[in-house]
């Protein structure tokens, strides 16, 4: 089996792959100051509840955004998986992918993974959109090629911000209200949030179709796609485990070429 973790700026996430399936999953809030014991431990739980044996993993495979926490979760990893040595992504494991930014080395590593993930599962040309603490937009051509994207304050960050700098402005669940013209500060807050942030994806996305030419398919991934999704239908897909996919897909290329089979 396979364990891969996906470490972004608001969550850590988990899965468990028996096969090219993944069987069992979980998330925990990126902390940076946590310890490669705390995580053992929760990883530990979760194997256990979950009947699972952590011995039964013969590779794990991490990419990640935030390196103030490699050091505790690499070390958890060879603690607590008995002395498994990961494979990082963009570092002992590389990107099997085209990469047309300036700068590559600039990319964050869930973009490039999630875009080879889509590639493989939806084909290109596509636009990949990732609802994270960050909104990211990444283009990918016909050929799998990494073309580049924008970059979009998230939903949270931005209500995070309204909230801090205005006063009496209060924090709100984020859901669609039942009408655009809110009849109270809540829904008006709602209402602004949500419709102005599909507009704004929507019309990002179309602008970068309208770049790309040709059939362009759109695929929406990340904690808040669903929210955004349900009010657009300019998604192929939502799709939530694109990113352990990726990983998946990455290990899996790397295995072919040291003659190995993925587990």
């Amino acid at each position: 089996m396979l364990l891969a973790i996906d470490i972004g700026n608001t969550n850590m996430e988990f899965g468990v792959f028996s096969g090219n399936e993944i069987i069992a999953s979980f998330r925990l809030v990126t902390n940076r100051d946590i310890t490669s014991d705390e995580i053992g431990l929760f990883t530990s739980q979760f194997f256990q509840e979950n009947s699972l044996d952590r011995r039964d993993i013969s590779d794990i495979v991490i990419a990640s955004v935030v390196p103030q926490v490699m050091y505790s979760i690499t070390n958890a990893v060879k603690k607590y998986f008995y002395n498994k040595v990961p494979l990082i992504v963009g570092d002992n494991l590389p990107f099997d992918i085209v990469n047309c930014y300036d700068n590559p080395r600039d990319v964050g590593a869930d973009r490039l993974v999630a875009a080879i993930a889509a590639y493989k599962k939806y084909g290109g040309p596509l636009i990949v959109v990732d609802f994270g603490t960050a909104t990211t937009f990444d283009a990918i051509g016909p050929a799998g090629e990494y073309l580049g994207g924008a970059i979009y304050p998230g939903i949270k960050i931005s209500m995070d911000a309204l909230f801090t700098k205005a006063a009496k402005l209060p924090r709100v669940e984020l859901v669609r209200p039942a009408s655009v013209i809110g009849r109270n500060t809540v829904t008006s807050l709602q209402s602004g949030a949500v419709n102005g942030y599909v507009g704004a994806v929507r019309n990002i996305v179309s602008l970068m179709k309208r770049e790309m030419g040709g059939d362009v398919r759109v695929v929406a991934t990340g904690g808040l796609a669903k929210l955004v999704g349900d009010e657009t239908d300019i998604f192929l897909a939502i799709d939530r485990s694109l990113m352990l996919d990726g990983l998946y897909l990455l290990y899996e290329s790397y295995q072919k070429k040291q003659g190995r089979m993925a587990p």
